[in-house]
């Protein structure tokens, strides 16, 4: 009778509220997914439009799913007209630009490598708008460039990054990279063993800023962009607890023109599209 009465209670339990999974952790980071709505409890609700879908640090762009005009960032810079960004690293070409925030957000990433005696740097390329991209297409073809608006280029959040040492693949820039970038906001976008989900060739100096708490769960469980916005689509709702900072992750899907998403009180969140069919809210504490 006991048994029987611990297994049923055993089947509630797993079949209802508490469907929390620990998936992986590594020092303070620990991954949970709740399938599930998250609790309305200090939180309030607001409606976001369907232009907010195109917007953010989390839009797939590629070969699918085009950028809009409105996620392009709005602040690019010339990474030669400000000195104050350059420190630590070089710049391949003076041309290159990049958004602000990235860039400051790749220098402390610089600044962490230096620590760790790693201090030769590159960029390469940065954000292209859609002439040089078309010309670039023209000129290297399908097999080694996307068309205008389907790179990851033009939305000024990814940047091939190099070293002055040797190819990133053999270099100690590309092996740091490898195993710091998701705790400063960065992925390796286009990974070895995924070409088949990117659509893309490995690309080891390929470098994505999305967001600490979406770099550090797709680094825990090996995910590219596309499998964790997947993920998060059939989860719903995902916690991270990453640098001393407790972060929420809700998906919510766009209906019609707009979308109703609950946002908490009292504490900073951000809004991302996911570039095709829904919005996903950031809350942090």
């Amino acid at each position: 009778m006991r048994k029987w009465v611990f297994a049923f209670i055993l089947v509630i339990l797993l079949s209802y509220g508490i469907s929390q999974l620990n998936v992986k952790s590594a020092g303070e980071d620990k991954v949970n997914i709740e399938n599930g709505s998250l609790p309305t409890e200090d939180s309030q609700v607001i409606t976001v439009g369907k232009e907010q879908v195109h917007q953010g640090d989390l839009l797939l762009v590629n070969n699918d799913h085009a950028l809009h005009p409105e996620g392009i960032r709005s602040d690019i810079v010339s990474l030669s007209d400000r000195q104050d960004l350059v420190q630590g690293f070089g710049l391949l070409d003076p041309a290159i630009q990049l958004s602000e925030s990235v860039a400051k957000d790749f220098g402390e990433m610089v600044k962490g490598a230096k620590q760790d005696g790693v201090e030769h740097f590159l960029i390469n390329s940065g954000y292209r708008d859609a002439a040089k991209q078309d010309q670039l297409y023209r000129d290297m073809g399908h097999d080694y460039a996307l068309p205008a608006y389907h790179s990851e280029h033009n939305l000024g959040l990814s940047l091939d990054i190099g070293s002055t040492e040797a190819k990133m693949d053999d270099a100690e820039e590309g092996k740091w990279l490898k195993k710091h970038a998701w705790e400063y906001g960065f992925i390796l976008r286009y990974p070895k063993g995924k070409e088949e989900i990117t659509g893309i060739q490995y690309e080891p100096w390929h470098f994505r800023y999305v967001g600490k708490a979406h770099s550090a769960i797709m680094y825990h469980e090996d995910l590219t962009l596309e499998q964790y916005l997947d993920k998060l689509k059939m989860a719903k709702a995902m916690s991270i607890k990453t640098g001393g900072i407790q972060y929420t992750v809700a998906y919510y899907p766009m209906v019609g023109s707009s979308a109703t998403v609950q946002v908490p009180k009292g504490q900073q969140y951000d809004i991302s599209g996911n570039n095709y069919d829904g919005v996903i809210v950031t809350s942090y504490v």
